[in-house]
């Protein structure tokens, strides 16, 4: 255990930033299921309700990427890889 007060200052922003940083990777992975989830509904009775759908689970997960890459919770190329599986995917079931 550290003994000076900026050592455990350092201690409680790290432990912060960490709780931080796993809060949005959990929710990027989250959304990125629902997505995932929604083009399966959509690819097996595609729909106009269907593609809404696809539509803003593509939009949410996007937003928080982009926003996890803002905070530096993911890398930038990270974040790049994962809208382009996202968009991957939507392309797959729509050309096929």
């Amino acid at each position: 255990m550290a003994n000076i007060k900026s050592a455990k200052k350092r201690i409680q922003i790290a432990e912060r930033n960490r709780l931080q940083n796993k809060s949005y990777q959990s929710a990027v992975k989250t959304l990125m299921k629902k997505y995932f989830a929604a083009v399966d509904e959509y690819a097996s009775n595609p729909s106009s309700e269907n593609e809404q759908a696809v539509q803003q689970a593509m939009s949410a997960a996007y937003s928080k990427i982009d926003k996890a890459v803002k905070v530096k919770a993911l890398h930038q190329n990270n974040g790049a890889r994962k809208k382009a599986r996202l968009a991957k995917a939507l392309k797959k079931v729509t050309t096929a």
